[in-house]
């Protein structure tokens, strides 16, 4: 068999996984420890993003004529690769607080939903909240005047309720004075 035969497969899985993919990093791994890469790995499986380490070549082919051809450019050294297909920030967002903890992790270059970003844009990528967390600010906001017209409603209700005790309580020391005399 031909060395280009025994590639096609791992091109066609790089393809595969970057197939409708909404981000695309491009990280340099060297100067991890085991333990490190382990962790990263760990993080990485349970938020859903697919992460290996492929021949640049490989992933050249694989990346031609598609979105992501940008990456070809951030191919030199030793890389790997995180793709997700669901959060298109969370691989950016993983990865740069991993390497607040491993500084040997460098983040290259990336492609979010078809724009290229270069290592300064994907730090500021990453910096983006996930889409729950960001769906759950947009309902605290909408919730948010409801419950202050809530509480001012009830607060006005319980002033009222004083307020109506308060003449009663009023009369009642009247009443009982002229009683007395």
């Amino acid at each position: 068999m031909a060395k280009v035969e025994l590639k096609q497969p791992i091109v066609q899985e790089i393809a595969e996984n970057i197939k409708d993919a909404q981000s695309v990093v491009i990280v340099d791994y060297r100067g991890l420890t085991v333990a490190q890469d382990t962790q990263l790995r760990r993080e990485l499986r349970e938020a859903g993003i697919t992460y290996k380490v492929y021949k640049n070549t490989l992933m050249n082919f694989a990346f031609k004529g598609t979105e992501f051809e940008s990456l070809t450019d951030s191919l030199e050294g030793p890389n790997a690769i995180a793709i997700s297909k669901d959060d298109a920030t969370a691989p950016a967002r993983i990865l740069a607080k991993f390497a607040k903890t491993a500084p040997a992790l460098e983040i290259k270059a990336g492609v979010v939903e078809g724009n290229f970003y270069d290592t300064e844009a994907m730090k500021e990528i990453s910096s983006i909240p996930s889409r729950e967390e960001l769906l759950s600010r947009l309902l605290g906001s909408f919730q948010s005047p409801i419950t202050n017209f809530a509480r001012v409603i009830k607060q006005i209700a319980e002033k009222d309720g004083e307020g109506e005790a308060a003449p009663a309580e009023a009369e009642a020391p009247a009443e009982e004075a002229p009683a007395e005399a």
